[in-house]
């Protein structure tokens, strides 16, 4: 169990840290130099581990807090998931020049065609009282002599379990960015050797839209479907900033008639 920290044992000791450390910087400028060289060593070793305490402080007080995070569900859904990508810090939150074919995080592909890629990617941390996803995804775009840029999603094995073609697929989305492009929605959907694919344009019109897909429009055999994923295409994404503040999928029965 961890040890309180308010102990009266502690705060005695705190205060005279800090008195010890405010007669130093007060005599920093007239102390010797060596006796000065010292005093920088220590403040040193203690700077780096005050910074990681900062450092991780700051990242998990921040708000939205990380963790199980709620998720807005529709009505009757028995499924809804969001992605690692908005759901908790990633190995390598950013990068430069993103060649296609390029993993993000597990399950998180990014897709071009472009020659010379002026494209850079990097997890952001959501700091909005309206966000419920810690994180979010910016995409930097330049320069672009290709012909589409996309983001590959792959949805867990639980999306597949127990799909009917009279379920509804459901992508929610919070989407800014600095001037209007297209973005579509392309559900992909796996079955023995045969590939089902739906696509929609997401209503930009506010920064919370949504699509939903009806499999009652696709040929799929649901006892053979075996993976799921959506490509989020981006048309036209040339010098624009995209952010993706969050992105939740769910799954619900269509109501019968």
């Amino acid at each position: 169990m961890t040890r309180r920290l308010d102990t009266f044992l502690d705060r005695v000791l705190q205060r005279r840290f800090l008195r010890r450390w405010e007669h130093w910087a007060n005599l920093a400028d007239t102390i010797s130099l060596e006796q000065l060289r010292q005093i920088r060593g220590r403040a040193r070793q203690m700077r780096r581990q005050l910074d990681r305490v900062i450092h991780s402080a700051e990242h998990r007080l921040a708000l939205p807090v990380i963790g199980p995070n709620a998720i807005r569900r529709p009505m009757g859904s028995d499924w809804a998931w969001r992605h690692d990508l908005w759901k908790g810090a990633i190995p390598v939150p950013g990068a430069a020049s993103v060649p296609s074919r390029a993993q993000i995080c597990e399950g998180a592909t990014i897709y071009h065609d472009c020659r010379r890629s002026e494209l850079t990617v990097r997890q952001i941390r959501n700091t909005r009282e309206a966000d419920l996803a810690p994180f979010g995804l910016r995409m930097d775009v330049f320069r672009f002599d290709g012909t589409f840029l996309s983001l590959v999603l792959e949805l867990p094995p639980e999306s597949v379990q127990g799909l009917k073609l009279k379920h509804l697929i459901r992508v929610d989305a919070i989407v800014e960015m600095e001037k209007p492009l297209e973005i579509f929605a392309r559900l992909n959907i796996k079955y023995g050797p045969n590939v089902e694919q739906i696509v929609h344009e997401l209503p930009l019109a506010a920064e919370e839209v949504m699509v939903e897909f009806d499999l009652a429009y696709t040929k799929m055999n649901e006892k053979r479907v075996d993976r799921l994923w959506v490509d989020l295409i981006f048309e036209g994404p040339e010098m624009n900033q995209v952010i993706l503040r969050d992105v939740t999928f769910s799954r619900r029965p269509r109501a019968e008639i």
